[in-house]
């Protein structure tokens, strides 16, 4: 929304009424002197009229290292979910970016800001998400070679993005995938004849789960907030890209 209908359907004034309160002055925008009523404003901006405080909302943004054991939801009638781990004033309006299965560990991004989360969680900001995998069996010598071409899933009738395996040992690998597909990981093995023992996401586009113990969380800063909305989209030439909804 522009500041100057904010304005004017917030208060009792009149377009021209809001456009002098605006040359005089009188208005600040995220606590700066704002002239231009044409600005655009969202629910996070901070408003005030003559030191009047009209719109200030938090806008939060966490990292979650999740625990084996919870549930990615909001809330859930039979198990915990990681939004009880976050003792936040503002919990009750926080939602998940991407998920993560219950037996499953790492990374979650957890936030209030529907429209970063929807450039977080879309499939087609192809946002890297790089997890550590631990297997029944050894891990085929072909099966890096079949993730980069991608996996058949029959059920979607898709075939999945490349993805790049490194592998660390016999059974252990590290596993980076641009989407985030139901069970996508857990699927992908098993097409090529393996199973998951354990799965934990170590990192999503530019943010490493690193210094969090299981259970812990911590504010984002603004500049890995921003960091999201600086990557380059593939097409144009960026290594891994912009933007994750992601699931296991």
């Amino acid at each position: 929304m522009r500041l100057d209908r904010f304005l004017t359907r917030r208060g009792a004034h009149s377009g021209k009424e809001v456009a002098r309160l605006l040359a005089d002055g009188r208005v600040k925008l995220d606590g700066q002197t704002e002239t231009n009523g044409l600005r655009k404003i969202d629910r996070f901006s901070r408003i005030e009229l003559d030191g009047e405080i009209l719109q200030a909302r938090e806008a939060v943004y966490l990292m979650l290292h999740k625990p084996a054991g919870w549930l990615s939801a909001t809330t859930d009638p039979l198990h915990p979910t990681v939004i009880e781990l976050i003792d936040h004033p503002l919990r009750g309006e926080l939602h998940l970016a991407g998920r993560l299965d219950r037996a499953s560990t790492g990374l979650l991004l957890v936030t209030n800001d529907g429209r970063w989360s929807k450039l977080v969680t879309e499939p087609v900001e192809e946002i890297s998400k790089v997890y550590r995998v631990t297997t029944r069996d050894e891990i085929s010598p072909d099966t890096a070679d079949r993730f980069a071409a991608g996996i058949y899933f029959a059920y979607e009738d898709l075939t999945t993005r490349p993805a790049v395996l490194e592998v660390l040992g016999g059974r252990e690998a590290l596993l980076t995938i641009h989407e985030g597909r139901y069970h996508q990981v857990k699927r992908m093995f098993h097409a090529v004849g393996n199973q998951v023992l354990s799965l934990h996401r170590e990192s999503i586009g530019p943010l490493v789960l690193d210094g969090l113990a299981p259970g812990e969380f911590r504010h984002l800063t603004a500049e890995e907030v921003a960091s999201f909305r600086r990557l380059p989209p593939k097409n144009q030439g960026g290594a891994d890209s912009d933007p994750l909804k992601s699931m296991r």
